[in-house]
C-alpha cells in the first residue's frame, strides 16, 4: 500500500491510500459507507501504525472496495487532494549519516577548505583509507550516527519551504527513510526488518552557513536545521511489501527539472536494520517513529548543495524522486520579516 493522510471532503486530514485510476480511497469514511462505522485506528496515521496487523488488515479490504467503486463518495481524485506528511507529526525523528561519500565530502568541503582538492588527489593515489577525511571520521565507522530533529517541523507533499532568517546557504538533501511500525527494544539487526513499516523520501532542508558556524561548538546542528516548515517527508508511506529490493534503488535530485543529484541506495554504508538495531540498544522504540538516511551520495554523483558548491535561492522547486517509492516536491521561499513595531511616543502613549 501507498499509505497518506490527505485533506478530506470535510476539510480534515484523514488516513486514505492510493488506488487504481490515480485516486486516493479515504478508509474512514469508506468503512462508515459500508456501515461498518468508524475505527479509532483510521483517526490518523499513528494510531493506525499503533494498532498493527488488524488496522493493516481492514485497510487492504477497505483499499479492494472502494477501488471496486461500492464507495464512491469514500475517493478523492489524488490531482485534486492536499496532501500533508503521511505522518503529520512524527513521535520522534533521528536523521543519520548512513552514506560514506557525504561526510568525506562534507568533511573536505566545511571543514579542509584549501586542504580539500589535496585530499582528493591522496585517495586517488593512495586510496581512501590514507586521507585526512577519512582520519576525522574514524569513529563513523564503528557505529551508525544520528542525531534528533524537531518533529513539530514536518511538511509534506507540495508544502511550501521557508528559509530561516539570515542564512545565505539554503540546502536540500537527497534522503529516503523508513517509519517504524513495531515497538522493540533491544532489537536484533536480523528482526529489524519486522519494525519497518514502510519507506518515504526526505528532504532535510539546511541553512549550512548557520548549522556550520553552530557546530563549531561541538555540538549542533541546532538552529540550522531546526525551523518551520525544514523537515518535508512525502509523498506517501510505501509498505516493505511493495518494495523487493530496498538496497537497489535509484534516487534523484532536481532543481527546477534540472539533475542535480543522483545516487543509489546501494551505496548506503549501514542499512536502516542495522541501524534500528543500534538505536534500539537500551532504548524502546514506537510506532510512528522516522529514521532517515542522511544524505544520498556515492558513486553516481553528489547528494546536496554543500558537496556541490551551490545552494537554492526563493522560488526554486526542488523534486527529490526514489524509485519505486514516489516523488516529492516543494517550493522554497524566504520567511516573511515580522512588521517592525515602532515604540509610541509619549505624547501619542498620553493619548
Amino acid at each position: 500500500m501507498k499509505l497518506v493522510t490527505v485533506i478530506g471532503h470535510e476539510g480534515i486530514p484523514q488516513v486514505g491510500a492510493l488506488i487504481g485510476g490515480g485516486n486516493v480511497a479515504l478508509f474512514q469514511t469508506t468503512s462508515i459507507l459500508l456501515d461498518d462505522g468508524p475505527k479509532p485506528y483510521f483517526a490518523d496515521m499513528l494510531s493506525f501504525l499503533r494498532a498493527g496487523p488488524e488496522a493493516r488488515y481492514r485497510a487492504l479490504m477497505l483499499q479492494e472496495l472502494a477501488g471496486s467503486r461500492r464507495a464512491p463518495d469514500a475517493i478523492v481524485p489524488l490531482n485534486e487532494a492536499r496532501l500533508l506528511s503521511p505522518v503529520p507529526v512524527p513521535e520522534s525523528i533521528r536523521d543519520c549519516m548512513l552514506f560514506e561519500d557525504h561526510i568525506i565530502n562534507a568533511t573536505r568541503t566545511a571543514g579542509l577548505g584549501r586542504l580539500g582538492p589535496l585530499d582528493e588527489m591522496i585517495e586517488k593515489r593512495f586510496g581512501r583509507e590514507r586521507t585526512l577525511a577519512r582520519w576525522l571520521n574514524r569513529s563513523w565507522y564503528k557505529h551508525p550516527s544520528f542525531y534528533k530533529s524537531n518533529r513539530f517541523n514536518v511538511v509534506g507533499h507540495e508544502a511550501t519551504v521557508r528559509m530561516p532568517a539570515g542564512t545565505r546557504k539554503f540546502d536540500y538533501e537527497l534522503e529516503w527513510g523508513v517509519f517504524i511500525g513495531k515497538e522493540g527494544r533491544d532489537i536484533p539487526a536480523s528482526r529489524a526488518a519486522e519494525h519497518i513499516a514502510g519507506y518515504v523520501i526526505f528532504n532535510d532542508f539546511s541553512a549550512r552557513d548557520i548549522q556550520l558556524e553552530e557546530m563549531g561548538a561541538r555540538l549542533g546542528p541546532a538552529k540550522g536545521k531546526d525551523f518551520d516548515t525544514g523537515n518535508a517527508i512525502g509523498p506517501w508511506l510505501v509498505t516493505t511489501d511493495e518494495i523487493s529490493e530496498p538496497y537497489k534503488l535509484t534516487m534523484t535530485a532536481r532543481v527546477n527539472d534540472m539533475e542535480w543529484s543522483r545516487g543509489t541506495t546501494a551505496d548506503m554504508k549501514w542499512s536502516f536494520e542495522e541501524v534500528i538495531s543500534y538505536i534500539s540498544r537500551s532504548e524502546t522504540l514506537y510506532p510512528g517513529e522516522f529514521i532517515g538516511s542522511g544524505t544520498c551520495s556515492g558513486s553516481q554523483g553528489k547528494g546536496c548543495g554543500l558537496e556541490l558548491g551551490r545552494f537554492l535561492e526563493e522560488g526554486d522547486v526542488v523534486e527529490l524522486e526514489v524509485e519505486n517509492v514516489g516523488k516529492l516536491r516543494n517550493t522554497v521561499e524566504r520567511a516573511p520579516r515580522k512588521p517592525q513595531v515602532r515604540p509610541a511616543r509619549a505624547s501619542e502613549a498620553e493619548a
